[in-house]
């Protein structure tokens, strides 16, 4: 075999190892020096979008490369009859990879920048996962299509087809659409949340255990589930427990006798309250309970207490164990509590 013969053959080869090399030196150029770069910019979506077009860029140059090592191929004597028939396919081939390596490029790339904003912005991460997919749906569809148009398939009439399909499977789903929508605002305006304690105007109560697309679902403290449609929940007037923050008051009603020294039941009571939030669980340690008098009633003197419990439900033991002490406490002081008294005054 002669020097021009073996360089022939060696040509097309230096061809692809030389497309090869340039795209890892590009990688590396990009790893190194425009990741630098990148990297002193406030925005994080420049590095997302680096990091997702590294490797697609060295694959595109290996495709590049073998288009144009077989091209020169065919110079080769030995080889000119049986490649003609493959550079007949190679760029459709090639349009068709490109394609897909751009759409796989692209929907990696819109995943996480929703994946960083979901982050940054905690109201929107519920949104996250939909518009992922949706996304992706998208990015690939259209990449389908491309597909189609590269080898040589008139892709006006599906289109067409499927923008007419998809208003009518529009209003077949408007139910669920709305549905869809009102979820859509209860993730982002956050009226309500996962883990939030609810009260709905129906006077149903629970935990928000999730916010799906189409319904919410509440735990009750027995343990039943409500599922409430996203449509009514987001019309629906609602008392979150957890907004702003799930600590809260504590009211507890009492009565004492018409003969009780006010003074001294407001001592007693706030010294009971005071105990009882230390050492029972769900009560504020550092809260100064208070009283306020209110009502003349028929037997007794009413007044509110005023405790503080770290979130709802806590106030149900905190009432139970203050309601012993207190009575405890107002037996040992000589309070009383009076019990319905009316007193009759008959005339002769």
């Amino acid at each position: 075999m002669t020097i021009v013969e073996l360089w022939q053959f060696l040509w097309p080869i230096l061809v692809l190892v030389g497309f090869i090399i340039a795209g890892y030196a590009l990688r590396i150029v990009l790893s190194v020096y425009v990741a630098k770069l990148t990297r002193k910019t406030k925005t994080k979506v420049d590095d997302i979008i680096l990091e997702a077009v590294k490797t697609p860029i060295v694959v595109i140059f290996l495709i590049i490369g073998i288009n144009f090592a077989l091209s020169e191929a065919t110079k080769i004597p030995q080889l000119a009859q049986s490649l003609p028939l493959i550079l007949q396919y190679l760029p459709l081939i090639s349009s068709v990879l490109v394609t897909l390596i751009g759409a796989v490029a692209t929907a990696r790339i819109v995943t996480e920048i929703l994946k960083h904003y979901g982050i940054a912005h905690p109201n929107l991460k519920s949104l996250v996962p939909f518009f992922s997919k949706l996304t992706n749906i998208l990015v690939y569809f259209v990449a389908f299509i491309l597909i189609l148009n590269a080898l040589g398939i008139n892709v006006t009439a599906l289109v067409a087809g499927l923008g007419i399909g998809g208003i009518a499977i529009a209003f077949a789903l408007q139910e669920t659409l709305s549905q869809l929508f009102a979820g859509m605002y209860i993730m982002t305006d956050r009226p309500v949340r996962e883990g939030d304690y609810i009260e709905l105007e129906s006077g149903q109560k629970g935990y928000v255990e999730k916010i799906g697309w189409r319904s919410t679902r509440i735990r009750e403290l027995p343990n039943n589930i409500i599922v409430v449609p996203n449509s009514k929940l987001a019309g629906a007037i609602v008392t979150n427990y957890y907004l702003p923050e799930p600590e809260m008051a504590c009211l507890v009603q009492v009565g004492v006798s018409y003969n009780s020294d006010l003074e001294k039941v407001e001592r007693v009571t706030i010294d009971v309250g005071r105990q009882v939030l230390k050492k029972v669980t769900g009560g504020v340690p550092e809260f100064d309970p208070f009283i306020r008098y209110h009502t003349f009633d028929d037997f007794s003197i009413n007044f509110t207490v005023i405790l503080r419990v770290k979130e709802f439900v806590d106030k149900y033991l905190i009432t139970h164990e203050f309601i012993k002490e207190l009575h405890k406490r107002y037996k040992q002081e000589g309070i009383e509590i009076p019990f319905p008294i009316r007193t009759v005054y008959m005339r002769k």
